[in-house]
């Protein structure tokens, strides 16, 4: 009987393709990393090379959520603040990801860092329900995920910045998280959300500014009379 295929030749055996796995979700990688680094202190560095590939933009949004809290985390806010911008410059100029060695070699003290993990495995669990591929016109682009990065960068500056205005870290940090979720799995509707977050930070944080202003110079008005 004639068969359609070429015949084999003895003794050589056709392995099997082993099946593509998917990547593994966000949530699964930050749960990995809560066990590694359950017990003991833990650096920037140690953190890069657990996540591998896609290090950098789960970087973001772990150094983002300190910053979602009402009150930021004394002694770290400038670091993480000072990381996260370093890392959207590089993208904002088209260049990998990079951070300086004393900023890798900077150490988490033990025990916080797997509750911000546990924060953010939480938090980024409920993301995932929402967050899928779409909208890829805004993510396949290099020039539009420059233009992301340089969001992204502004809102790292709006954090390095002492201002004392309640709140104003909390739009800028979700601006931070929705447009690095976005760009981690590919989602331009979470994209746009985060560019909206951003814009009511600046007009919130312009609003305040006007109104703190105003009433500095009415102050100073009543001291002169």
């Amino acid at each position: 009987m004639e068969t359609d295929g070429a015949p084999r030749p003895r003794g050589i055996t056709l392995r099997r393709r082993e099946p593509i796995r998917p990547p593994k979700k966000p949530s699964e990688e930050l749960a990995n990393l809560r066990r590694e680094f359950a017990e003991h202190a833990v650096t920037l560095r140690a953190v890069l090379l657990a996540l591998r590939g896609r290090a950098y933009m789960l970087l973001v949004i772990l150094l983002t959520l300190p910053f979602l809290q009402p009150v930021p985390v004394p002694g770290l806010s400038t670091p993480f603040g000072l990381a996260i911008g370093l890392i959207a410059l590089r993208l904002a100029l088209g260049q990998r990801p990079w951070l300086p060695k004393s900023i890798q070699r900077r150490e988490v003290p033990a025990g916080f860092f797997p509750k911000v993990i546990g924060l953010a495995e939480r938090l980024v669990r409920v993301l995932e329900r929402f967050l899928r591929p779409r909208c890829l016109v805004l993510t396949e682009s290099g020039v539009l995920r420059q233009m992301h990065a340089v969001v992204i960068l502004a809102a790292a500056l709006i954090l390095l910045l002492p201002l004392p205005i309640p709140f104003s870290n909390n739009l800028p940090a979700w601006a931070i998280l929705l447009v690095a979720a976005g760009l981690l799995e590919r989602d331009g509707w979470f994209i746009t959300l985060g560019y909206l977050m951003f814009a009511l930070g600046v007009v919130y944080l312009w609003v305040f500014g006007e109104a703190a202003a105003a009433g500095l110079e009415a102050f100073l008005d009543w001291l002169r009379n």
